[in-house]
């Protein structure tokens, strides 16, 4: 039932929000004339449901405090048929940004909008889309993207999007763009410190006023820090154009607060800081810079408001690793971002905050460091990961009194500890109440980190390749700071979805800067595989990728280079062998750098290893797309060339590939099952 004008009036009091009711169309009444300059940061919209929508914008004045806008919506381009007009105002204490929240839309409807000042200045012109009816049953359409560091790369996969939008017929059209964070790098570099990294050209983004520093790298300590981050950010002209055209929903990841931090603790590269100070700054800029239905302290959407806290040090844990420092309390809890959409018929999007709430990594506890191998290249004992990961849970409340690796012991520093989490209680407890209540055909669960285990099998390697064997029998995992390596909690999750019967359950994830298409599932072999879900990740649209790291710094007499990367006789790009490593095991890659053979070496695959895989490009660039039926979830990767210069194609450049993956609805109990199918391109050695 559409809420009416009293109603709205009411909800967007209580969150002190500006606000524009619908009414009937006619024609404008403004002396709007498009001055982009004076809107650097363009336009935006957010959040959409059935009737309502936030429209943003930031328009700076160089003095006083407070000024007033008006903002239209109409129902074409042209602005004759506008059926909304009101005015809001922007202020110094926001930085000039304002979000106006329009109430009264037909659901399902394009929608054109516009911000003009008491000058006549105008904004560029934007275009939204509300979300359908809760009943309604048309196919559902939208993008997902990640990691954007417009610092080291250009976001060409924006310009591909918009160009292949455009050109889509109506109904296959994108509704919105599902954005998994790092939309921002808060890590800064600036050009006269070095000019290129990898084979990138470093590019201008921001001066960090008040920041910190380590190495090369410069970060925010301040509000104005994170807004001058955002601001350099949104210059990029294919930023802009795509927030100008589709209502996003953003979710942040670390790098809108802190590249290693937690919870309210910084750390870039060297010992944690306490940070309370630093993550109400953060989250402050967020509110500002994306338009989002969440409520800051000042429990207005017109500004964020003030939240006194200082930078003390968490040295009280709760037992599952909040910590209960008061500021660190008050400074997480400054803006809840984790949320519900409802879009139409067939999707619940259930969105979560990864970093607010999230327990310390087990492999940084004590003494984990001697079980490592360094000559494995980033392979750490599956076994070892697991019970460090469950602590005093694992097998049903029985904890190894140690841990073991080859022939050394170190004591069992988890063992008294409850299972690691990610998402925390208060959260978790929310998340899963969501999905029981789900309603929706397809109950996507989106988060910034990916979920699907990343293993090898190096127990398979040749004798004498290298020094010490790895132990028979076992497995080894990469990783430890994701739901990849997060077992017990994501078994919790899992476990729900099977035990209450949920169909349609996937993972839409990011920040591993590269692709992955699998299924859901708490265990792998030797233990019970049972997928319950579809689990997907995104490739960055800019930032770098694991395989160009090691293009450039893996050493060449490695002696397990072959895993990752097979140089070819006589020189040139190696190829991507992590990606086979992953998919099908050690044999497969030493026997296709032995002879390029890729139909030989996908023969020597080894079975028990990734049944939970159908897809993994950790070279991988661009964006992906959802189409949401009755019957059916099919994504698309969209792959893209290295993106280090800006195309200036209207196409954005060229693909390297697009890769479908879709899955019949299956019925609760059924195992879910994935069709791929290489639309065009080649993904080499990702399948």
């Amino acid at each position: 039932m559409p809420i009416s004008r009293r109603d709205f009036i009411k909800t967007a009091a209580a969150i002190g929000a500006s606000v524009a009711w619908a009414r009937a169309a006619g024609a404008s009444r403004s002396k709007w004339r498009k001055s982009s300059e004076h809107y650097p940061q363009g336009v935006a919209s957010g959040d959409p449901d059935p009737h309502s929508i936030i429209l943003w914008t930031r328009r700076p004045y160089d003095s006083g405090d407070r000024r007033l806008l008006t903002v239209e919506v109409a129902e074409d381009e042209a602005f004759k048929r506008v059926v909304a007009h009101a005015r809001t105002r922007v202020a110094a204490e926001s930085d000039w940004t304002a979000r106006v929240l329009v109430g009264g839309l037909k659901p399902a409807h394009r929608y054109w909008y516009r911000f003009t000042d008491a000058e006549g200045n105008g904004s560029r012109i934007g275009r939204t889309i509300t979300a359908p009816l809760p009943d309604d049953p048309r196919t559902v359409n939208f993008a997902f993207v990640s990691c954007q560091s417009v610092n080291e790369g250009k976001l060409n996969g924006y310009r591909r999007m918009i160009f292949e939008d455009e050109r889509a017929v109506p109904a296959e059209q994108l509704g919105f763009v599902l954005h998994l964070g790092d939309f921002i790098y808060e890590v800064v570099q600036y050009p006269e410190e070095g000019k290129t990294r990898y084979d990138r050209t470093i590019y201008e983004v921001a001066r960090i006023p008040d920041g910190g520093a380590t190495g090369k790298l410069h970060y925010p300590l301040t509000v104005d820090g994170y807004r001058a981050v955002y601001k350099g950010y949104l210059a990029d002209p294919d930023l802009q154009e795509a927030r100008a055209r589709w209502p996003f929903v953003c979710i942040w990841d670390n790098h809108e607060f802190s590249w290693q931090g937690r919870q309210s603790i910084v750390q870039a590269g060297g010992e944690p800081q306490p940070g309370q100070t630093v993550k109400v700054a953060a989250n402050q800029a967020w509110f500002e810079y994306i338009p989002a239905r969440v409520t800051p302290p000042s429990g207005s959407l017109a500004e964020f408001g003030s939240l006194a806290v200082n930078n003390v040090k968490i040295d009280q844990w709760d037992p599952n690793g909040l910590g209960i420092e008061p500021n660190n309390l008050a400074a997480i809890r400054s803006l809840i971002a984790y949320r519900a959409l409802r879009y139409g018929k067939h999707l619940d999007l259930l969105i979560t905050d990864q970093h607010s709430f999230c327990g310390d990594d087990p492999t940084d506890a004590e003494g984990v460091d001697k079980i490592y191998d360094r000559a494995f290249n980033g392979m750490f004992s599956e076994e070892a990961m697991i019970a460090l990961d469950a602590g005093r849970a694992f097998a049903g409340g029985k904890p190894p009194a140690e841990l073991q690796f080859r022939d050394v012991r170190i004591p069992n520093p988890r063992k008294d500890r409850p299972p690691r989490t990610i998402l925390g209680v208060e959260q978790k407890a929310w998340f899963k109440d969501k999905l029981r209540q789900s309603t929706a055909t397809w109950k996507i669960w989106g988060s910034s980190l990916g979920a699907l285990d990343w293993r090898s099998d190096p127990q398979n390697l040749p004798p004498g390749m290298v020094e010490k064997p790895w132990p028979a029998g076992t497995y080894a995992q990469f990783g430890s700071n994701d739901y990849g390596s997060a077992y017990a909690e994501r078994k919790e999750i899992y476990d729900l979805v099977r035990d209450a019967k949920i169909s349609g359950f996937a993972i839409l994830s990011g920040d591993r800067h590269s692709f992955w298409a699998g299924y859901a599932a708490a265990e792998l072999p030797p233990r019970t595989f049972e997928p319950v879900g579809l689990s997907f990740v995104g490739a960055s649209l800019a930032s770098p990728g694991t395989m160009e790291a090691l293009e450039h710094r893996l050493p060449k007499d490695l002696p397990i280079r072959a895993l990752f990367l097979a140089d070819r006789p006589g020189g040139g790009k190696p190829d991507w062998t992590y990606n086979m490593l992953l998919r099908h095991g050690v044999r497969s890659c030493l026997d296709y750098a032995s002879h390029f053979d890729l139909g030989r070496a996908r023969r020597l695959s080894n079975p028990e290893l990734a049944p939970h895989l159908e897809f993994v490009d950790l070279g991988g660039h661009g964006y992906a797309t959802v189409r949401l039926t009755a019957d059916e979830m099919r994504t698309t990767f969209v792959c893209i060339p290295r993106p280090v210069t800006r195309s200036e194609r209207p196409d954005g450049g060229p693909l390297r590939y697009r890769v479908v993956h879709s899955a019949r609805l299956w019925r609760a109990g059924e195992r879910p099952k994935l069709i791929q199918q290489v639309i065009e391109g080649d993904p080499g050695l990702a399948i």
